[in-house]
């Protein structure tokens, strides 16, 4: 085996993936990954805004999209003391 091939990205979730892997999430974490899904890369707080869900529960939603790997974030390019969150599908 090549060492780019050790090294590489795992592959995408195909779609029937990402349903299947979501549909095993609380509704919270469903609500942030549609808001995410229609308009990403989003803050936490502009999540907790779109979604008029509690910081706190976005928060968790978060983290349980993340642990499943449906959800990566970055550093914001416009204030990098903030990340920003964007589905991995």
């Amino acid at each position: 085996m090549s060492a780019l091939t050790e090294n590489a990205a795992p592959a995408p979730f195909t779609d029937e993936e990402f349903r299947e892997t979501l549909r095993e999430l609380p509704p919270s974490a469903k609500l942030v990954a549609k808001v995410l899904e229609d308009d990403a890369p989003l803050s936490q707080g502009q999540l907790a805004e779109d979604s008029l869900l509690p910081d706190r529960t976005v928060r968790y939603a978060l983290n349980r999209l993340e642990e499943s790997g449906l959800v990566d974030s970055r550093y914001s390019f416009t204030d990098a003391r903030k990340q920003v969150y964007f589905l991995t599908v």
